[in-house]
């Protein structure tokens, strides 16, 4: 794919080309592209140790240069002349510096652009305070959903937007709306910093790019119990993970505190995992979406401590909620993912192949109707 002198530029721009999500750069194997969630290397020769310790000087911040010296990580972002962006984390492994690069677009998706269920767009129309989270692992499209729920506020909305990143990764152009983007490490220190200001700086929406620890958690439920609109990102696999690190975050003498506050301003939970489609299908990735509304019967039980009441009021798919399992059966009747890869996916198969089975029968008891109604006519 790459021939030649060994360049980061040159490297960044075949991902476009490739329809890459990501590049590794790892000392003693070629660059690899991740492409529709497969591992692809380069044909070339592996990196060696001196190209893996400079191949990325020519992008690295000067004021984060030092930063990496001394802790051995970086996280940052960068752009092509041609607006591509890119978030870059740089850690050094076996004494030499590896990195792990996501391409981040350049232009803001839309719910339809992801296939995000119409729920999400429901939420950003209906609420304008409190708090909504978005989780799922490293990879799960997180940040893309995040930016086009931001951006369909900055189009419908004047609103002043302050957001929190950790790099920035979408930049966003003032619509209706007025957006500051701060970065930690260019603009700011640090999150506590940039949190400990951020209610003086008269938002009426927030967005902090990753809830990680006690104070982004206070610090985002607070802001939300003071009447503003706060996202907030976290590395979980689901709705009840949610939950559960947010309580790990707080001692326990915290934690009634804490229901207190959620049930009050949490407004959803929304879930994602990314699944590869069919061929031919227009994306090669699509989410599949857990949804948690915080209704008052979530807010009740949130406040109660009964969490475990919870994946079965989500398991209704009632009032704009939705199960993976759910999600799943509706990818496969759509022909958007094969079945093979929604079992896959499942967090439960046997639930997953009841839902599939239910909606094979209903489909089957409406041709019958049909046929029926056409005989007697």
């Amino acid at each position: 794919m790459i021939q030649g002198v060994l360049s980061i530029q040159r490297l960044l721009a075949s991902m476009k080309k490739l329809e890459a999500s990501d590049l590794h750069l790892k000392v003693g194997i070629p660059p690899t592209y991740r492409i529709n969630g497969l591992l692809r290397p380069v044909q070339g020769d592996p990196i060696t140790e001196e190209q893996a310790d400079h191949l990325l000087d020519p992008l690295v911040p000067e004021a984060l240069k030092g930063r990496f010296d001394a802790t051995g990580n970086l996280d940052f972002a960068t752009h092509l002349t041609d607006g591509e962006r890119f978030r870059i984390n740089m850690f050094r492994s076996g004494g030499h510096t590896h990195a792990a690069i996501r391409r981040v677009k350049a232009e803001i998706p839309t719910y339809a652009n992801l296939h995000l269920p119409p729920i999400y767009n429901e939420l950003i129309e209906k609420t304008n305070e409190g708090l909504i989270l978005v989780v799922g692992v490293t990879g799960s499209g997180k940040s893309s959903t995040m930016a086009a729920m931001l951006e369909h506020i900055n189009c419908i909305r004047s609103e002043h937007i302050i957001t929190i990143e950790d790099p920035v990764e979408y930049r966003f152009i003032p619509k209706k709306s007025i957006v500051s983007q701060r970065e930690i490490g260019i603009d700011v220190a640090d999150y506590p910093t940039a949190l400990r200001y951020i209610v003086r700086e008269d938002p009426d929406v927030v967005f902090i790019g990753e809830m990680r620890d006690h104070d982004t958690v206070l610090a985002a439920v607070q802001a939300a119990e003071t009447g503003h609109l706060v996202f907030g990102s976290m590395h979980t696999a689901d709705t009840m993970q949610a939950f559960n690190r947010i309580l790990e975050f707080f001692p326990a003498h915290e934690h009634g505190f804490l229901r207190h506050a959620l049930s009050n301003t949490l407004r959803a939970v929304c879930a994602q995992r990314l699944l590869p489609t069919l061929e031919g299908f227009e994306v090669g990735l699509v989410p599949a979406c857990e949804v948690l509304i915080g209704t008052p019967t979530v807010r009740d039980k949130i406040h109660e401590g009964q969490d475990n009441d919870l994946p079965s009021i989500v398991s209704r798919n009632e009032e704009g909620m939705q199960s993976f399992t759910w999600a799943l059966a509706e990818m496969v009747k759509k022909e958007w993912v094969a079945m093979s890869v929604a079992m896959d996916y499942a967090p439960n198969r046997e639930a997953l192949a009841s839902t599939l089975k239910g909606v094979e029968v209903k489909a089957q008891s409406l041709v019958s109707r049909i046929r029926s109604a056409g005989n007697r006519s």
